[in-house]
């Protein structure tokens, strides 16, 4: 049910099980997928790898804080980063939006993967420089930096605002042009928010405890990678990329 985006409430109702239980379970078992994620995918062979930043909060909205809120409290990114052909998910970060957080990101990266391979970030002006300290020049890098037009009259204020252009910046290497897209882990993201029902938007099923939404991330891209079948592959990405059978 937690990987299936049910709210834990909701849970407690179908399970009769008391909701406090259901979220010490998700910790040690969040807990656990991390250690698994990270002693299985390494020095992982990729082709084509896209990142991408997705945003989330933790007690209240960044803006919303107060003044003695806990430091925690606020938005919080979860990055990651997809292989193109085999949809696995290799390596993933929650943190702030900063150039710290995105370094301890790409160090996942280059401890998940080995020898060379293209990868393709958003417009984030901290990536150059934390790519090249963890990667070096054994990658081919790339951002697609996408242009936004400004709302228009009456729009919505959840709208999305619509792309005019998308301008592909070579950064490190040659990287390929027609390769150079954020199309496939963009959707990733839309299935994250579909199943993690802390990430849900305009509703209070947000997590009150940073931990709380470490571990159902966990969990939920353990699940994704080893167990859920994905529907234009037809197996699992870990099948699918050789780490299981």
């Amino acid at each position: 049910l937690l990987v299936e985006g049910v709210s834990i409430r909701s849970i407690e109702r179908i399970t009769e099980m008391h909701r406090d239980t259901i979220m010490r379970l998700l910790v040690v078992v969040g807990e656990g997928c991390e250690r698994m994620l990270e002693e299985t995918i390494r020095k992982v062979s990729v082709s084509d790898v896209q990142c991408d930043e997705m945003w989330g909060f933790v007690g209240c909205k960044e803006k919303n804080k107060w003044e003695d809120a806990p430091e925690s409290f606020g938005d919080a990114y979860c990055f990651v980063a997809i292989e193109r052909k085999s949809k696995l998910v290799i390596a993933w970060h929650l943190g702030r939006r900063n150039a710290h957080d995105t370094v301890a990101f790409t160090e996942k990266i280059d401890a998940a993967t080995t020898g060379r391979f293209q990868i393709t970030t958003d417009g984030f002006q901290a990536y150059p420089e934390a790519i090249h300290y963890s990667l070096g020049t054994r990658i081919d890098f790339a951002q697609l930096i996408k242009i936004y037009d400004s709302p228009t009259d009456g729009e919505h204020r959840y709208s999305p605002s619509e792309v005019v252009n998308a301008i592909r910046v070579p950064r490190i290497g040659m990287p390929e042009p027609q390769r150079i897209s954020t199309s496939h882990v963009e959707r990733q993201n839309l299935t994250m928010r579909m199943c993690i029902r802390r990430l849900t938007r305009l509703t209070n099923a947000f997590s009150k405890k940073w931990v709380n939404l470490k571990a159902a991330l966990a969990l939920y891209l353990a699940y994704y990678n080893f167990c859920r079948v994905h529907m234009s592959l037809r197996i699992t990405p870990a099948m699918e990329h050789g780490l299981t059978d």
